[in-house]
């Protein structure tokens, strides 16, 4: 007897339940760009000399790969159903340039927010600022195009995986040289910037967020989505993620023994900048990351009921839009670089629920009901 096809209803369900982890990932992500954004805005005095504060910024090493790692796998779950469909490359490369596009338009428009609220004492500089927006947009045409090219040339979904793998070891590999040896010098500051972190001050900036190392950690994703997605692994993901973090673990170990060999490939290392052992330990940590968050959405607390950082994840990018200007910008909740630990520390925690709250009202309210009512409701005419 044939059973029953299951409601589409039911089936968007077990989707949206098996890809709850990546959601989580990104809230984990959201939760840690808050502490060390309001950390690094409000401590002053003695509280920016402490080791709390050193803490705080190493945790802050880990939100940008991972919104790039999972734009990454996002970006692969999104292809590989353009591909399931059938569809050309042609059609797929544009389909996804386009999503690229979208985000760099974000990126772009988000500068000029925090240029036009900061009117007079901001640089016009400011614009053209690499920040993480602007290259997860990039990330995501350069990803589009590496893909199209693949699919054109090969025809098999197969191939994407190495060449995911290969563009980020390329970019991982050449970003030495260009913020030293091969810096492109001849071309215009804010053109460079978007390669290695120029931006206008003559050197590369470890506060940006430029293509080269930062790309790399999306064409990670990309390929472990693909790995993920894949005919013989959707069946068993939580096997798949399990090898996912022994891997990780034996990359962190391999960038450490890297990291503390005598043998170097650049005359100049910058392990918290430029060297790819920065990107392996930054790798082999997301993929661990990625398996404890399977599990604690299948297994843990997160599986039983109401979880805040999937709720995070699920709206990033207003959260991230949105919490900058009352920790950075003119609607700061506190005075910035004049306060002791623990009154930063309530400042973050209001913040956190501040932004909770504001993703439950995108997430939660139905706009288009609401949209439909008032266009329904008849307006009385004045007399």
């Amino acid at each position: 007897m044939t059973p029953s096809p299951q409601p589409a209803a039911k089936v968007a369900a077990n989707v949206a339940h098996r890809l709850a982890w990546i959601d989580w990932m990104r809230g984990l992500a959201c939760v840690l760009m808050f502490q060390t954004h309001c950390y690094d805005a409000w401590l002053g005095g003695d509280a920016r000399a402490t080791n709390f504060l050193k803490g705080s910024q190493l945790l802050g090493t880990l939100p940008a790969p991972l919104f790039l790692f999972l734009a990454g796998i996002s970006f692969a779950l999104v292809t590989d159903k353009l591909i399931r469909k059938n569809l050309s490359p042609s059609v797929i490369t544009r389909a996804m340039l386009q999503r690229g596009a979208e985000i760099f338009a974000f990126g772009l428009l988000f500068r000029l927010q925090e240029f036009l609220i900061a009117w007079g004492w901001a640089p016009w500089s400011d614009l053209l600022r690499v920040d993480v927006l602007n290259i997860i947009g990039l990330s995501m045409m350069l990803m589009a195009l590496t893909c199209g090219v693949v699919l054109m040339a090969f025809h098999s979904r197969s191939a994407l995986v190495p060449a995911a793998i290969a563009a980020a070891s390329v970019i991982a590999l050449l970003t030495p040289p260009l913020y030293t040896t091969w810096r492109p010098t001849w071309l215009p500051w804010w053109l460079e910037s978007y390669l290695n972190g120029c931006h206008n001050l003559g050197k590369p900036q470890s506060w940006l967020f430029p293509l080269f190392p930062w790309g790399a950690f999306a064409f990670a994703g990309l390929a472990a989505g693909f790995i993920l997605f894949s005919d013989r692994a959707r069946a068993q993901t939580a096997k798949m993620l399990a090898l996912f973090a022994a891997v990780g673990a034996a990359a962190i170990l391999a960038a450490y023994r890297f990291d503390h060999s005598s043998i170097h490939l650049y005359s100049t290392y910058d392990y918290w900048h430029t060297s790819p052992n920065f990107l392996m330990m930054r790798v082999g940590m997301l993929l661990v990351i990625a398996f404890v968050s399977y599990a604690w959405c299948r297994w843990g607390w997160a599986a039983w009921g109401f979880s805040p950082l999937i709720q995070l994840g699920q709206t990033s990018l207003l959260v991230y839009w949105v919490h900058i200007e009352f920790v950075y910008g003119r609607f700061s909740l506190l005075p910035k670089r004049a306060q002791s630990i623990s009154t930063a520390s309530r400042g973050l925690l209001e913040i956190v629920i501040f932004m909770l709250l504001l993703s439950l009202v995108r997430t939660k309210i139905d706009w288009k009901k609401i949209a439909n009512w008032r266009r329904a409701t008849p307006r009385v005419q004045p007399a």
